[in-house]
């Protein structure tokens, strides 16, 4: 069971345990976590394909909400395993990140 404190470190550490326990490892090179990442996303995109804008605005208080965030958790999980297995911190680059679309904001004005 993982632990609930969100923490990417954390959630690294465990996601490789889960992963050694297995023997998954041996699957989990980037080229394959970039695969599954994208096929995660599209399966969220399905869930929206066809609903109108509002509708998507009130998905969570639909039936498909458990589906969204399983969706999302799924693409959160490739994402962070990805992450660690090419050594990039994904706090530092969302913080960079940032500062930048601040810069292209600036820019765009």
């Amino acid at each position: 069971m993982l632990n609930k404190n969100m923490n990417i470190k954390n959630i690294q550490k465990q996601l490789s345990d889960f992963a050694d326990e297995r023997d998954w490892d041996q699957f989990h090179n980037p080229k394959n976590l970039a695969m599954a990442l994208s096929v995660e996303a599209s399966e969220l995109v399905e869930i929206f394909q066809w609903l109108t804008p509002e509708q998507s605005e009130a998905i969570m208080s639909s039936g498909e909400s458990e589906h969204v965030k399983e969706e999302m958790a799924d693409i959160m999980i490739y994402l962070i395993r990805m992450a660690d297995k090419l050594n990039v911190d994904l706090e530092n680059g969302v913080i960079l990140n940032c500062g930048s679309i601040d810069m292209k904001l600036i820019w765009y004005k």
